[in-house]
């Protein structure tokens, strides 16, 4: 029987988002497919080092280990790899021990088209066209900030997301209202608006998805744990605690941070990822804990 893969959280993720491939990349961009290609074929007995997003997924793939044997998650490689040049990723997925058995592989083209047909609640990549693309069809991507940090994620007890509020779980509707008319104006309609509930954000779906996996599992000793942590404060937190309670969506920890920097509140959260759509906080907060860009939909989408 085939693999309905609509019942699973299933992740997208590119192969530089999952492993470390900077210095690949780098031959890539300075010598050419062909260079790339032999290095991937000599090395590809060589384990590539963890990347930016690899503790998220080894994160998510310890849903599948608490089951008792009913999968919950799926994690696919979406790579603008070849087949030829893709066997040191699978390589490097067995030694690592990650559960990963599904791949698209599209030998330089765009990764966009097989995300719907594999059912991707969430891609992450490396490719920012990718990961604009993805948004304008309506998935939730994020762009994985580059950093030299050494993340460490050896013991796994839960999973810990955490997101932005305002162009990432909601839209960006009231954000645009602080950027053409200033705080004053954005707390007044935020204060006058706080009984109707905000509009979906692109990662609306899968906070929802995240809060229906946490109702399966004991709420004492839940393996999954969500956090917001975003610029707004009183009195624009209540129309945020409202829209969450009228989707019914469980949120373990909320920060309203009011223009306080958010890397340190990460840190203490213990993130395997943030996602936020502003430069500002990630550039920062990427030092600490591993982030996620979370780009605004074209003109030529919406």
């Amino acid at each position: 029987m085939p693999v309905d893969l609509s019942n699973y959280l299933v992740i997208g993720i590119s192969s530089r988002a999952l492993f470390d491939l900077s210095f690949e990349d780098e031959i890539f961009r300075t010598q050419g497919l062909q260079a790339y290609s032999d290095y991937q074929l000599e090395n590809e007995n060589v384990a590539l080092k963890p990347g930016i997003g690899f503790g998220l997924i080894k994160a998510i793939l310890t849903l599948n280990q608490l089951t008792k044997g009913k999968r919950k998650t799926e994690v696919i490689i979406m790579s603008r790899n070849s087949a030829e040049t893709s066997l040191r990723i699978f390589n490097s997925i067995d030694h690592y021990g990650l559960d990963v058995s599904r791949a698209a592989l599209t030998s330089g083209r765009s990764i966009v088209p097989y995300l719907n047909a594999f059912r991707v609640d969430l891609f992450l990549s490396a490719n920012e066209e990718d990961v604009q693309n993805a948004i304008d069809a309506g998935i939730a991507s994020g762009l994985i900030y580059k950093s030299d940090t050494t993340y460490n994620f050896e013991e796994i007890k839960e999973i810990r997301i955490a997101f932005d509020g305002d162009a990432v779980i909601f839209s960006e509707e009231s954000e645009l209202i602080y950027k053409e008319k200033g705080l004053e104006e954005f707390l007044i309609h935020e204060k006058n608006n706080a009984e109707k509930p905000l509009p979906e954000g692109p990662f609306a779906k899968l906070l929802k998805t995240l809060s229906f996996l946490q109702s399966q599992f004991d709420p004492e000793n839940n393996p999954i744990r969500t956090a917001l942590v975003t610029a707004r404060n009183s009195p624009a937190h209540k129309r945020v605690i409202l829209t969450l309670r009228k989707w019914g969506v469980r949120i373990d920890e909320a920060f309203f941070m009011g223009g306080v920097q958010k890397e340190e509140i990460l840190k203490a959260f213990g993130a395997h990822i943030f996602f936020d759509d502003q430069d500002v906080h990630l550039k920062d907060s990427s030092k600490l804990v591993p982030s996620a860009r979370v780009p605004y939909k074209t003109k030529k989408s919406l």
